[in-house]
């Protein structure tokens, strides 16, 4: 219950928002008003525990509460909460505090230095960032969105997103045979963070959205070294990415809704959670 857009029925008054209002939540708690948070650095807010989130207590230790119970708090809600643009379905908009966003930032940045740069998304463990990634990509005028996985299933929605796919097929000896300007690494697996790297042109953009949880995972570095490439891992900045990403659904560009594979009540919770799909949409 990490990811939501919710409904506001109490506010105080300096909160920004009225009762009723539809608003969507970013995961990450933070402030606005820190040293990091005007800096953009959402996902460090001084004012919580490291990597405070709703609906993420074992990574932070801090219990915030989640989006599968009936309320939830939000606060420093004239920061955190930003209004549902208007004819936007909720549905498309869940994932958007997390998911969508992190996807969107992989190819947001280096595009808007590369206008029209080609990008590659290696597709595997980040099942539904990584397609919000090669859609994002589509959206935002890549003239070419390449998507890698050996998930068949996966590839079909990212042809639904306007982008196209092929297996990974990394076992069946498959090498980098071209250079992109934006490389979105959302495997997880070692291996394809080096085919990752192989395949990010010359002072090109490499951003892992995956966590490589392993103590060490080898990086081909001497070869990134020569290319000159910008590497990025790390967690999204969640409010301040959220501005953009609702402008691009909005716009009808970004067709998140081709990720989501199921939706559910939360009287099926149970058994929804075990489905391992991309992407699992609950409703009240």
């Amino acid at each position: 219950g990490h990811e939501c857009v919710a409904e506001v029925v109490e506010a105080g008054p300096d909160a920004g928002v009225v009762p009723g209002q539809k608003v969507v939540v970013p995961f990450q708690l933070s402030c606005g008003r820190c040293d990091n948070c005007r800096k953009g650095w959402t996902n460090g807010c001084t004012a919580y525990p490291f990597a405070a989130a709703f609906g993420l207590k074992p990574t932070s230790g801090h219990e915030a509460g989640g989006a599968f119970s009936d309320l939830l708090r939000v606060p420093f809600a004239d920061h955190m909460l930003l209004p549902l643009p208007e004819g936007l379905d909720p549905l498309i908009a869940a994932g958007a505090g997390d998911n969508i966003a992190d996807g969107y930032r992989g190819v947001a940045g280096p595009l808007a230095e590369r206008p029209g740069g080609r990008v590659l998304v290696v597709g595997g463990l980040a099942q539904s960032v990584g397609l919000y990634a090669a859609g994002a990509a589509v959206a935002l005028g890549a003239s070419e969105a390449l998507y890698l996985d050996d998930d068949h299933d996966r590839r079909v929605r990212a042809e639904m997103l306007g982008a196209r796919a092929e297996p990974l097929a990394l076992d069946e000896g498959r090498t980098p045979t071209e250079q992109y300007e934006v490389v979105v690494e959302a495997n997880g697996m070692p291996r394809a963070l080096a085919f990752a790297v192989q395949s990010t042109g010359a002072n090109g953009y490499l951003t892992s959205v995956a966590i490589h949880l392993a103590p060490e995972t080898p990086v081909p570095l001497t070869r990134a070294y020569y290319k000159g490439l910008t590497f990025n891992t790390s967690r999204v900045h969640s409010r301040t990415t959220l501005p953009g990403v609702l402008e691009c659904l909005a716009c009808g560009k970004l067709k998140a809704e081709a990720v989501t594979h199921r939706c559910a009540t939360f009287a099926d919770a149970p058994d929804a959670l075990m489905d391992p799909g991309p992407k699992i949409l609950f409703v009240p």
